[in-house]
């Protein structure tokens, strides 16, 4: 009777798949293995159900002695593991990263790193999330949430009778269910509770329905083979199939009756022994790896692959006997002791943590940004993200969203923080006093935006598409001879692994990959724009594909690898031709 008490083994094997795809994936080394998470919610629903409703059956159900289960079951390890990385990231990090990081350990800390995520960077899949130490304990924050809720749902409903409980369970579950597939929103659907309800409480469900039942051996191997093969192979299906068939398998496999040859798969020693470390494994593999790349390569080759596996088993085994296994046990470590060390640890890296973000990440001098430790103002709106000294010098064009006054050049720039770098780059410029800009975010939702078209003498736009800007041009008749595409640009993913060179004779001079996708796109751009493009990465980019990092005099041209810091603003007003862009005006003929 999967009912019962008995350890299942084959729990412990389908754990160590989770953990092994989730970890290929963050090597990049499998496409689909994201949705190891997805089995890890379906195997949590499942258990944790299974143990709340037996107990409310027999009135033994107490939601504290079931939170504190929970907490000792996580807190202490992602208290470790995060405090840990914050202690590195104060050595390591540009202070914008470590801004990051501190931000990322008071989320982690309150279990809402999901929605701090999806604020910050909406895409997982983006490609400076690689180098975030907490970017996976997103998943701790929807299981924590659910952990807060899903008891309550039993408590409330529980009064008026199990029928209703059940049905209850059934209506929230496919609630979630139609809001996964209905919504059109990606960021949404992956990092909220409310989109991945309904795997959680699958296995929750399922419990309950099939506690006295069980599928054929068949429906195991069927659901485990179709499970391997959708997480370990490129399967071209859309997100949404591939996490109900993901939801199906597992739960093929939790309900059908043991196999001699799935014994053998699942329930080996090495897969139970890896589904035991799951948990240390999971804490601690994004950790290394983001580590690495940020000190070290964004290159994973062979060699880096076996250390890392080396170092994760080994802090693993290490934090699974001397952290997981004594805080779990109440002997060991009584309620009172255990809670007492919790609360200190969770408030002093809280405290640092907010100490660490108050000061934008600004701990020690860097010169390569003109940074000064002394020089910094603490920043308690954390909502004026404006003001924030990394972007502020970007987000300082916004106060020229204002109409034309004077008779300089007149010069209208639209667009996003590539708009505002281009501006930056002008009034850096040797032409600065000669020119007047006016600045637009969105041309579509500015009331004055004909206005300062027609009364402006050049016009630069961020990097967009002929065929997107085509019904924008029509719509606001802008003449395409004083219009100007401004280049996209790129250096590289993240300036932590140059900074970390310091001290080789090479350092100001290194040199970065442009990320591929950029290169394709200003080579389309390029050829749709023609001499009306402002190629930003051609002006500077050796024939390798290599673009550098640093100016000159040794800092840094960009701050995340997207956006310009001043000495990078002035470093292409240099590099480039100004007077090309705003000729017509300087030199009439």
């Amino acid at each position: 009777m999967i009912g019962d008490s008995t350890y299942r083994k084959d729990i412990d094997g389908l754990r160590a798949i989770s953990i092994i795809a989730v970890i290929l994936f963050h090597l990049k080394l499998i496409t689909n293995g994201y949705l190891g998470v997805d089995i890890f919610f379906v195997i949590s629903g499942y258990l944790i159900t299974k143990q709340i409703y037996t107990q409310t059956l027999v009135g033994e159900f107490s939601i504290i002695s079931f939170f504190e289960r929970r907490i000792r079951r996580i807190v202490p390890l992602v208290l470790f593991t995060s405090f840990l990385a914050l202690i590195l990231g104060m050595f390591t990090m540009l202070p914008d990263d470590l801004e990051n990081l501190s931000q990322s350990v008071i989320a982690t800390n309150f279990f809402s790193n999901n929605i701090l995520l999806l604020l910050t960077s909406e895409n997982y899949w983006k490609l400076v999330n690689d180098y975030k130490p907490l970017m996976h304990t997103w998943s701790l924050g929807i299981e924590e949430q659910f952990y807060i809720i899903y008891p309550l749902i039993f408590i409330i409903f529980k009064k008026s009778s199990l029928r209703i409980l059940k049905v209850s369970l059934v209506f929230l579950a496919l609630s979630s269910f139609v809001l996964f597939i209905v919504i059109d929103k990606s960021a949404y659907k992956f990092f909220l509770l409310p989109f991945r309800y309904f795997e959680l409480a699958a296995g929750g469900i399922s419990y309950i329905l099939f506690s006295e039942k069980r599928f054929s051996s068949n429906v195991k191997w069927v659901s485990l083979l179709g499970l391997l093969f959708i997480v370990f192979f490129d399967f071209k299906l859309v997100n949404e199939v591939k996490i109900l068939i993901i939801v199906i398998s597992s739960l093929g496999i939790l309900f059908s009756q043991d196999d001699s040859g799935l014994s053998k798969l699942l329930e080996n020693r090495v897969m139970v022994c890896i589904g035991k470390l799951s948990f240390s494994l999971y804490m601690w593999h994004q950790i290394v790896l983001a580590f690495y790349r940020y000190l070290y390569s964004s290159e994973i080759v062979i060699l880096s692959i076996i250390s890392f596996f080396v170092i994760i088993i080994f802090l693993s085994v290490f934090s699974y006997r001397f952290i997981e296994v004594p805080f779990r046990d109440k002997d060991r470590i009584p309620t009172r002791y255990f809670f007492s060390a919790i609360i200190l640890m969770l408030f002093v890296s809280t405290f640092i943590s907010l100490a660490i973000y108050t000061r934008a990440g600004i701990i020690r001098d860097v010169p390569e940004l003109d940074i000064k430790s002394t020089s910094i103002k603490k920043n308690f709106n954390i909502l004026n993200v404006r003001d924030n000294p990394h972007i502020n010098y970007n987000s300082r064009i916004y106060k020229l969203d204002k109409n034309f006054k004077t008779q300089k050049i007149r010069i209208l720039i639209i667009g996003d923080s590539f708009a505002r770098d281009w501006a930056n780059v002008l009034l850096e410029s040797s032409y600065k006093d000669k020119i007047e800009i006016s600045y637009i975010v969105k041309l579509i939702t500015h009331p004055e935006a004909n206005i300062r078209i027609n009364n402006s003498d050049v016009i630069f736009f961020s990097p967009i598409l002929k065929e997107d800007f085509e019904p924008l041009r029509k719509q606001y008749q802008i003449p395409l001879n004083k219009l100007w595409i401004i280049g996209t640009k790129n250096f590289g993913s993240n300036n932590g692994v140059f900074y970390n060179q310091k001290g080789k004779l090479n350092y100001c001079f290194q040199r970065t990959k442009v990320e591929t996708k950029y290169v394709e796109e200003n080579m389309i751009l390029k050829k749709q724009w023609g001499n009306r493009y402002i190629d930003l990465l051609g002006s500077t980019m050796d024939t390798d594909g290599l673009m550098p990092v640093f100016t000159p005099d040794c800092k840094f041209i960009s701050q995340d690898g997207m956006h310009f810091t001043e000495n990078g603003a002035k470093y292409f007003a240099k590099v480039l031709s100004i007077n090309k862009y705003i000729r017509k005006k300087i030199n009439p003929k």
